[in-house]
């Protein structure tokens, strides 16, 4: 799995069928001091996750095991939303301070 940041949504009226009502998100990545990384991908949000929002990804065959996605041609999934990060005691990232 990897963080992410949602930092906006992708809209596709033309799609593959199995995709209409999935909600798409771009997400940018962040590395393992909280930084955000130039790099970005779409994922499935299945938690429903909104834009600041530090997210989990799960990707791969992983990203199509979750109840519901098992036919979608999924490559990446938001399973969760994160609540706080604790690297080796220290705070890297809490919701909390982020409203």
């Amino acid at each position: 799995m990897q963080i992410a940041k949602v930092r906006g949504t992708v809209v596709s009226t033309q799609k593959d069928p199995s995709l209409r009502g999935v909600k798409l998100l771009l997400l940018q990545l962040v590395d393992e001091d909280g930084k955000l990384l130039p790099e970005y991908e779409v994922a499935a949000d299945i938690v429903g996750a909104g834009v600041d929002e530090w997210v989990l990804v799960s990707r791969g065959s992983a990203a199509r095991q979750v109840l519901g996605n098992e036919q979608r041609p999924l490559d990446a999934a938001v399973v969760a939303i994160i609540d706080t990060i604790y690297v080796e005691d220290r705070l890297i990232y809490s919701k909390k301070d982020q409203l």
